[in-house]
């Protein structure tokens, strides 16, 4: 691990602001990815800053009838919610879907948001990756790509993202509110927060350099069964082939996001207003596969089937 300097930053704007005046600096909180990554040396910040006493640790209900979570809550707590559990499901089970008990103590609801990719090209150092070193061209193309996305992705990069939890934030429409080194917020969709690869798939997320996500705003509740199913390699620690978060109502249109198909979670709203049939199909129309995962194409597709008619009774 290189070498770095550290402080704790005790307000949001405070934290944001040692950012800015650190180049090369990263905020640490949990730290169950960050951490790996420094190990690796993939990720060599030069210094951290601490925001665990920043607070930014409650949950907290909005005056539209919906929740604010703040960025630190820890997927534990978030899960174990009774607002959470009862009005936003499909969230409960997306994170209980995820990692072990001890590492969802550990992660919070803003990294969770912001972890890296498991594309073992990424993670091995020794080969090419344009995420890792922008230019350097992708092993994955070509390479073991089993488990990588098969929509979404550029002639770059292939990498899939593995957060359950914001595969579920992206269904509910979440609002991620962040702060800027300067002081000033902002809130961005959840559903223009991450990016695709494109030509820079080092750049995964909207954030400027060295803005902060403070809180993640949950609207008011959707009725109807809140579904998510996590089809895997081995039924615990293990991330998503394919995961599938489904608000279905028993009469109407149904929301569907899809994780571990693509660089970002995967919705596609206009499809929401046809019948089941056309969202199925349609979700996954435009993938380009690799002969590894076009498996994953009519994986995703049952399984949403499955979901979809499981639902509705």
């Amino acid at each position: 691990m290189k070498a770095f300097t550290y402080e704790r930053a005790t307000t949001p704007a405070e934290a944001a602001a040692a950012i800015a005046r650190k180049p090369g600096a990263k905020f640490i909180a949990g730290g169950t990815n960050l951490l790996d990554l420094m190990k690796l040396e993939i990720e060599t910040p030069t210094h951290l800053v601490d925001v665990n006493r920043v607070g930014l640790d409650q949950i907290e209900e909005t005056a539209q009838g919906g929740l604010r979570v703040g960025a630190l809550v820890r997927n534990t707590d978030l899960a174990a919610h009774p607002r959470v559990r009862r009005d936003y499901g499909v969230l409960t089970r997306a994170l209980v879907a995820g990692a072990s008990g001890q590492l969802r103590n550990k992660a919070t609801t803003g990294g969770n948001l912001l972890q890296r990719t498991r594309c073992p090209y990424f993670y091995d150092t020794a080969k090419p990756c344009n995420k890792r070193k922008p230019g350097s061209g992708c092993a994955a193309i070509g390479g073991f790509n089993r488990g990588l996305a098969v929509i979404g992705t550029s002639d770059t990069c292939i990498a899939q993202h593995p957060s359950d939890m914001a595969v579920a934030m992206r269904v509910l429409d979440a609002g991620v509110e962040t702060v800027k080194g300067d002081g000033t917020t902002r809130t961005i969709p959840i559903a223009d927060f991450h990016t695709l690869p494109g030509n820079t798939p080092n750049i995964e997320s909207a954030l400027e350099a060295g803005e902060m996500i403070t809180a993640v705003t949950l609207p008011p509740p959707v009725a109807g069964a809140h579904v998510y199913q996590k089809v895997r390699d081995r039924s615990s620690y293990a991330f998503a082939l394919v995961s599938v978060a489904a608000i279905v109502p028993a009469n109407g249109p149904a929301r569907v996001a899809l994780g571990g198909v693509a660089p970002k979670p995967w919705r596609v709203e206009a499809l929401e207003q046809g019948d089941d049939a056309a969202l199925t199909r349609g979700l996954l129309a435009d993938a380009r596969p690799t002969t590894q995962n076009a498996f994953k194409v009519p994986l995703a597709e049952r399984t949403l089937s499955h979901i979809l008619a499981e639902a509705r009774g």
